[in-house]
């Protein structure tokens, strides 16, 4: 297991518009198709535990805020518009936020059954990752959001976030291994948190996406 990266960002309430959850879940799996064709699934994985590659994906699929919802929205958009495709893409995302995140389990076994795949390990490997930033970092943030994002080839990343009402802030963990069997590679640590307008955020994260794609 490899930690990733976290992020900062002020926690904000409400909801996304339809017509741009809509928007989001056809830019994301455009995006993802692109990776997928250009670069291979591990390249998906690799990407998506990356702050500042996560955080520039949110502002060009239109979550440009700098807000703890783009993980929730972004997250949400994917796994929309990606499950509908994962034979073709070889790639699942499962959880979510509050009730959904609990549903992981179940979800990564019925996958494994599809696949092949060691869902018991994969569950293990899913709780223990929430358990690690939820009880084993004493930092004040508590779990709310908990996505578990795999290829049909059993590799996998966790993206999740933890909320903090003292600070008013929300923090988002990134975590990513090459295989549940614990082959993994050195760990890579990054840390993203900044603030910025959303005309400058734009900006930024489609010339971020253009040097990456």
């Amino acid at each position: 297991m490899k930690r990733s990266g976290s992020a900062d960002l002020p926690l904000h309430y409400g909801y996304v518009p339809k017509w741009l959850a809509e928007r989001m879940a056809k830019l994301g799996l455009a995006v993802v198709e692109t990776i997928v064709m250009d670069y291979g699934k591990d390249e998906v994985l690799r990407r998506i535990s990356d702050p500042f590659w996560f955080q520039s994906l949110g502002a060009v699929m239109g979550m440009d805020w700098h807000s703890s919802g783009i993980t929730t929205s972004v997250m949400g958009a994917l796994k929309r518009a990606i499950n509908p495709h994962s034979q073709e893409l070889g790639i699942y995302i499962c959880g979510g936020k509050g009730n959904h995140s609990r549903e992981t389990p179940n979800e990564l076994i019925k996958i494994s059954e599809r696949t092949g795949l060691n869902g018991t390990e994969l569950v293990r490997c899913s709780k223990l990752s929430a358990k690690v930033d939820n009880t084993a970092i004493q930092d004040g943030f508590q779990l709310y959001t908990h996505n578990f994002i795999l290829s049909d080839d059993g590799k996998w990343a966790v993206v999740q976030q933890g909320m903090s009402p003292q600070s008013k802030t929300a923090r988002r963990w990134k975590t990513s291994v090459r295989s549940w069997n614990g082959r993994t590679a050195a760990p890579r640590f990054g840390n993203f948190s900044m603030q910025f307008t959303r005309s400058s955020g734009r900006r930024l994260a489609s010339q971020w996406l253009r040097n990456r794609l």
